[in-house]
């Protein structure tokens, strides 16, 4: 099951991209900034909430906003789909429980392969060394 962040909850800003695109850049706000409130928001559960915010890393503030950027496309059309498209990715990822790990203990061949890879390894060493005078 996918969880879906509600429009209501984001705020959109759009600012001037940088780099190529002519005369395109220096006179339309194409690039988009998105903003979350993570801590706030009412539509994730906690263990999600905890794995988002660890998920976050750079891209979050110190209040608990993700912020997200895009500004790859020359429309803003496209940069906002995109912006989008990162955030529900980023909320998927933080929705998978992860695996726990059960403690094992390793088998009695890998134990013996193990102790004969370490005297194969020895004897080769050994006759690595200074010829003794017998």
């Amino acid at each position: 099951m996918a969880l879906r962040i509600p429009d209501s909850e984001l705020t959109l800003s759009f600012v001037r991209a940088s780099g190529p695109g002519g005369q395109n850049v220096n006179k339309v706000s194409t690039a988009v900034e998105l903003r979350f409130d993570v801590r706030q928001s009412p539509s994730l559960p906690e263990p999600t909430r905890t794995r988002l915010l660890a998920l976050a890393g750079n891209r979050l503030t110190q209040e608990g906003v993700l912020i997200i950027t895009a500004r790859e496309h020359r429309t803003q059309e496209a940069n906002r789909a995109e912006a989008r498209a990162r955030l529900d990715e980023l909320v998927a990822q933080a929705g998978i429980v992860p695996k726990q790990r059960r403690a094992s203990r390793p088998t009695l061949g890998s134990k013996v392969r193990r102790l004969e890879a370490k005297s194969v390894k020895s004897s080769t060493k050994k006759l690595r060394g200074r010829p003794s005078d017998d």
